[in-house]
């Protein structure tokens, strides 16, 4: 219920905010960045089980039949029987429980603004799938998952330092495109059954061709911002090994257009988005640790 294929994903985003911390001198504080790492990772886990308990309700995930498993389409534990709609709720309740302790506990570690960081998360999670917010439905889906990872970047990067700063917030912007990329490549073999139940996704708004070209300028703009940054002094010279991605990014967005009309094709561009964010993430946070050695 958790989708734990996708957590990979928040791992990788804290080992970037620590990798930031750790390159202005800030640590690594190992205990404070493995409790980071797990707390950020439960949360995404609580965000996924309260996606697929609000898509049972609205009935996004039993009108889907051409979700590509899995990918898209829900965990589909409730929808083959496997666990009941009050299973999933829960869960997702369980988790947010343990979370909420936990992270007053870290943030007592580390300072105050990660109780505004984790309540933030919190509220973005919530808030994607549940109403009255269900901004999911509204249009703006994916730009809270950017955020949303955004901030697990930054939040990382605080429980080192300490205090709030400039680079982590930078150096997250492209991470968080290429996150935000995810969620609109997923939309693409969802869109028949998001349009059905009201679910505004970029893809059902603009239509698969004009979505797969926003998906190449989110990626082109992703690695340009990482080049631009270095120009203009923001982000440290070695964070241009995240231009690594750039290949992969390229790769799916070739495959997409391909096939953006024959979404049940399109698991290899799926997977090649995927590998461009934890890619670009681990390749930064390789190239900000050169910098301690």
């Amino acid at each position: 219920m958790t989708r734990p294929g996708f957590l990979v994903i928040t791992a990788v985003a804290c080992v970037l905010g620590i990798s930031v911390a750790a390159a202005c001198g800030h640590g690594p504080h190992v205990w404070i960045g493995l409790a980071t790492v797990v707390l950020a990772v439960l949360m995404h886990a609580a965000a996924n089980v309260l996606n697929d308990y609000h898509d049972a309700l609205n009935g996004a995930d039993e009108a889907n039949t051409q979700g590509l498993f899995p990918f898209t389409g829900g965990a589909r534990l409730i929808q083959n029987g496997r666990v009941s709609v009050q299973d999933t709720h829960d869960l997702a309740k369980a988790l947010i429980v343990f979370l909420v302790p936990c992270g007053l506990w870290l943030s007592v570690q580390t300072g105050g603004g990660l109780i505004v960081l984790g309540l933030l998360g919190l509220l973005l999670g919530w808030g994607y799938s549940a109403p009255p917010l269900a901004l999911m439905k509204r249009g703006l889906g994916e730009l809270v998952v950017a955020l949303t990872w955004g901030l697990v970047v930054i939040g990382a990067d605080y429980a080192q330092r300490r205090h709030f700063f400039v680079i982590p917030a930078a150096v997250a912007v492209s991470f968080a495109l290429l996150v935000g990329n995810i969620l609109l490549i997923n939309g693409f073999p969802d869109a028949a059954a998001d349009a059905q139940v009201g679910k505004r996704t970029l893809v059902v708004r603009l239509g698969p061709r004009i979505a797969a070209g926003l998906y190449l300028i989110l990626a082109l703009l992703a690695h340009a911002w990482l080049v631009l940054g270095v120009m203009w002094f923001i982000h440290p010279e070695p964070a241009l090994w995240g231009l690594a991605s750039l290949p992969l990014s390229l790769l799916a967005f070739v495959w997409l257009f391909k096939y953006a009309d024959q979404a049940s094709r399109l698991a290899p561009a799926i997977v090649l988005t995927i590998a461009s964010a934890v890619v670009h993430g681990l390749a930064m946070s390789a190239g900000l640790a050169s910098l301690n050695f």
